[in-house]
């Protein structure tokens, strides 16, 4: 009796623990396989997002690289037009100063034996778009020293404004240019054309002096000394013809 009084007694605390045990040990699985099914949909979620913004990426960087070869072949149009005006600028100076290089010289006036300038013209003034220009290439010569742009930009300027006042300077600042970097040849063109023809021109004297500056660096010291002879008979109160002579007192020297 006994016996079967503590089997009734055991019997169902059995059953409770196992029931325990057996809810304990099937709640981490359910729980578990949650976790796992969460962690892939969320890993899901991310892997497209990440595609997403990849092929947002390979977008963007075709309408760029689009862009790029636009701007590459519009600036290589542009650099292609400079270029051939550039050239065609370039030869008209050179014919423009074979020409006037070919001119015989001015004939001699009364027992001097002097050359005399052309006769006092009236240049064409410049207004101010055409000031503005100016300036703009003297800031890229002075304050920038950008001086294949200002070369540039001069050429442009002559092609735009010419036969004005300034238009005389502009040459003249073309052969300072060349001068600096140094290409003789296109600045002996340059002043020569101030020197001839605009004769009567306020910046003559100096284009006279450069260019005996320009023919001396290019060996050519005989030609040098007419232009400085040049600079003192013609212009002799110039700050130019001050130049000249301390050029042919230190040749003679």
């Amino acid at each position: 009796m006994r016996k079967q009084l503590m089997a009734a007694v055991i019997f169902p605390l059995a059953l409770g623990q196992a029931g325990t045990t057996l809810a304990q040990s099937s709640t981490p699985a359910f729980q578990s396989n949650a976790s796992e099914a969460q962690r892939k949909a969320n890993a899901s979620q991310a892997t497209s997002e990440l595609f997403y913004m990849i092929q947002q990426l390979q977008g963007e960087v075709r309408r760029l690289q689009g862009e790029s070869e636009e701007q590459r072949h519009l600036i290589k149009r542009l650099q292609d037009q400079g270029r051939d005006r550039y050239i065609d600028l370039d030869q008209r100076i050179l014919d423009l100063s074979e020409k006037v290089s070919a001119q015989p010289q001015a004939a001699a006036s009364g027992d001097s034996g002097k050359s005399k300038p052309a006769a006092i013209r009236e240049y064409r003034q410049p207004e101010a778009e055409e000031r503005k220009a100016y300036t703009a290439i003297q800031d890229l010569i002075h304050s920038q020293k950008k001086y294949d742009e200002a070369i540039s930009r001069i050429y442009e300027f002559i092609d735009k404004y010419p036969e004005g006042d300034l238009t005389v300077n502009a040459y003249y600042w073309l052969g300072e240019v060349y001068l600096v970097k140094p290409q003789l040849e296109q600045a002996r063109q340059a002043f020569s054309i101030v020197a001839t023809r605009y004769a009567d021109h306020r910046k003559a004297p100096d284009a006279v002096y450069k260019l005996g500056v320009t023919l001396d660096r290019l060996d050519k010291k005989a030609e040098a000394r007419q232009q400085m002879e040049q600079v003192v008979n013609d212009y002799p109160e110039s700050d130019a013809a001050g130049l000249a002579r301390k050029y042919l007192g230190s040749a003679q020297g």
